[in-house]
C-alpha cells in the first residue's frame, strides 16, 4: 500500500474519525491488501466486543402495499405487476409464537409504507407482543412517519426502528424516489427517532443507480456523525419491473469492505449480513460476518407470502420454512467459527 492508504487506515484502526476525501481515497482504492487488512482488523475489533457471537432477528414481512414509486423498489406502488398482501394481526402474532419456540429474541415487523396499517392498529400490535414477549425486543420498519407516530409505537413497546437513508446526499436522493418524496423529511425522521429513544438504524444500497464514491463518502461521514445503534448495507439488486430493471447490481466487494470500515467507524455497532449479501454471492452472508457483520436476519413470515415481498430480483430463502432456515443458519455459521445466540442482542450503545 501507498503511504497514503497507510496513513488512512492506522487513523480508522485507532478510533479517528476521517474526513470525505479520505473515504473517498478508501473507496476508489482498488488494493486488495488492504482490504484484507481492513477485514482482518473489523473482525478483530468485532470479536473484541461481541466474540464470536452472531444475534438473530425474526423478519416479519407484514405487507407488500407501499404508497411510495421509488425507483429502485419492487413493491413500488407503480409496480402492477405485484401480487399484494397484508398479514392480520393473528398472522403476526403466530409468526412471532414461531419464532419465540425456534429461539428467536428479537422480532422485526418490516413493510412498505402502507396506510392500512394506522397508529390504532400498529400500537395494537406491538402491545400485543410486548404483553405476550416481554423479553424480546420489538423492531420496526415501515418508513417515514410523524414524531407523534413514531412516539406512540415506542410507547406501545417498540424498542428498535429501521430507516436506511439510502443515501446521505439530496441530489442523488432525487435522482433515486420522485418528487414528492424529500431527502429532509428523511433526515428528519432519523432525528426524530434518536430523541424519542429508540435503538435507531439507518444504512444505504452499496452500487444503486449513479452512485458515486463521493455518494458513499458522505454516507459514512453521515454515519460518522449521526451514530447510530444499527446499520443496515447491501448490495444494489435491480428489479425487473422499476425503471432502473437495466441498472448494473453493486458488487459483494464493495459491500465487504463498506461492512470492513463502518466496523471501524463504530466499534460497538449492530450490523447484519443482509439477504441481498446472500443473493448476489452463495457466500455473501458468511463473508459478510467475516468482514465485521455480526446480525443475520431470517425470515418468518408464511412461506406462502416470502415471494411476493421481492424488493428485487432473486431473493433469496423464499421457500424455506422458518425451522429449516434457522437450521441453516447454525450451520452456516458454525463452519465458519461463530455462534449463534439466542437473546435480545441490545446494542451496547445504548
Amino acid at each position: 500500500m501507498n503511504n497514503t492508504l497507510t496513513e488512512i487506515t492506522e487513523k480508522l484502526n485507532h478510533g479517528q474519525k476521517l474526513k470525505h476525501s479520505e473515504f473517498v481515497t478508501l473507496l476508489k482504492s482498488n488494493n486488495s491488501e488492504l482490504r484484507e487488512n481492513l477485514s482482518k482488523k473489523a473482525d478483530q475489533v468485532r470479536r473484541l466486543h461481541f466474540d464470536n457471537n452472531v444475534y438473530i432477528r425474526g423478519l416479519i414481512e407484514f405487507t407488500n402495499y407501499c404508497k411510495n414509486d421509488c425507483y429502485y423498489c419492487g413493491i413500488r406502488k407503480s409496480n402492477k405487476n405485484a401480487s399484494r398482501y397484508r398479514l392480520t394481526k393473528d398472522d403476526i402474532l403466530e409468526c412471532c409464537q414461531n419464532g419465540y419456540k425456534l429461539g428467536f429474541r428479537t422480532f422485526v415487523l418490516q413493510g412498505g409504507e402502507d396506510p392500512y396499517y394506522n397508529d390504532d392498529m400498529l400500537e395494537d400490535i406491538i402491545f400485543s407482543i410486548r404483553n405476550s414477549y416481554s423479553d424480546c425486543a420489538i423492531t420496526l420498519s415501515i418508513g417515514e412517519r410523524s414524531f407523534n407516530s413514531y412516539k406512540r409505537l415506542f410507547d406501545a413497546g417498540a424498542d428498535r426502528y429501521l430507516l436506511r437513508e439510502e443515501t446521505a446526499d439530496n441530489s442523488h436522493y432525487k435522482m433515486l424516489h420522485p418528487d414528492e418524496m424529500s431527502y429532509d423529511n428523511r433526515m428528519e425522521c432519523l432525528n426524530n427517532l434518536k430523541s424519542i429513544g429508540y435503538q435507531v438504524g439507518c444504512g444505504f444500497m452499496v452500487g444503486s443507480p449513479k452512485q458515486t464514491a463521493e455518494n458513499i463518502a458522505n454516507d459514512l461521514m453521515f454515519i460518522q456523525e449521526f451514530r447510530p445503534h444499527m446499520v443496515g448495507i447491501g448490495p444494489y439488486i435491480t428489479h425487473v419491473d422499476t425503471p432502473f430493471s437495466t441498472e448494473s447490481n453493486g458488487t459483494l466487494e464493495e459491500t465487504l469492505l463498506i461492512i470492513s470500515i463502518l466496523r471501524l467507524i463504530e466499534p460497538k455497532l449492530l450490523l447484519p449480513a443482509t439477504t441481498s449479501l446472500g443473493t448476489i454471492h452463495p457466500l455473501g452472508r458468511e463473508m459478510g460476518i467475516k468482514a465485521g457483520a455480526n446480525v443475520i436476519m431470517p425470515n418468518l413470515s408464511p412461506t406462502n407470502v416470502r415471494k411476493k415481498y421481492m424488493l428485487y430480483d432473486n431473493k433469496i430463502c423464499t421457500g424455506d420454512e422458518s425451522a429449516e432456515c434457522v437450521r441453516c443458519v447454525n450451520t452456516k455459521m458454525a463452519s465458519i467459527g461463530y455462534n449463534v445466540v439466542t437473546d435480545r442482542g441490545d446494542s451496547p450503545l445504548i
